[in-house]
């Protein structure tokens, strides 16, 4: 199985993912990025994403399958995924793998996501502070079909650690 969390860059998809990992046994961490790092160390840089790059769409789908064949048990995909097509994709192929998938959106109010990405002092991310800024309409423009798509999981006024619990709760409910 998989549980791919979606949401906004900087909304704590990879905090939670991490404390998720904890609360469920034989659950890896999967974190597709590094599958993009990868390519553009191969390909070179995209015009915008490395997810524009189709490889990126099918390597994913491949190593989440090579890595279940291997480790079994549940893979956390802690990934921002805004485009649509992408997205089915992505799901198609989970699909015609016969991996069963569950699609998190980790969701909070803009002023809440902005203060969070501000205050976000994890080395690794201070860099990326203006960027996630910049692409916080990318997400808006988004939503309506990320609601559709996903089961929404609001993280507001909850912390990280309850929302990995909250998280755990629902794919452990069915």
């Amino acid at each position: 199985m998989i549980i791919w969390l979606n949401g906004a860059f900087g909304v704590g998809k990879t905090s939670t993912a991490k404390e998720l990992t904890s609360l469920l046994p034989d659950s890896t961490l999967f974190d597709a990025e590094q599958v993009g790092y990868m390519l553009l160390h191969i390909l070179g840089k995209p015009r915008r994403d490395f997810q524009d790059l189709p490889p990126w769409r099918g390597l994913v789908v491949e190593t989440a399958r090579q890595v279940l064949d291997h480790v079994g048990g549940t893979l956390i995909v802690p990934q921002t995924v805004l485009e649509k097509s992408y997205w089915r994709e992505i799901r198609t192929g989970l699909a015609e793998a016969g991996i069963p998938l569950r699609h998190l959106l980790l969701d909070t109010d803009h002023d809440t996501l902005v203060e969070r990405i501000q205050n976000d002092m994890d080395p690794e991310s201070i860099g990326a502070l203006q960027w996630r800024l910049d692409h916080l309409a990318d997400y808006q423009r988004a939503l309506p079909w990320l609601n559709r798509e996903a089961e929404v999981v609001d993280t507001t006024y909850v912390s990280r650690a309850r929302v990995a619990k909250l998280v755990a709760g629902l794919v452990q409910s069915g």
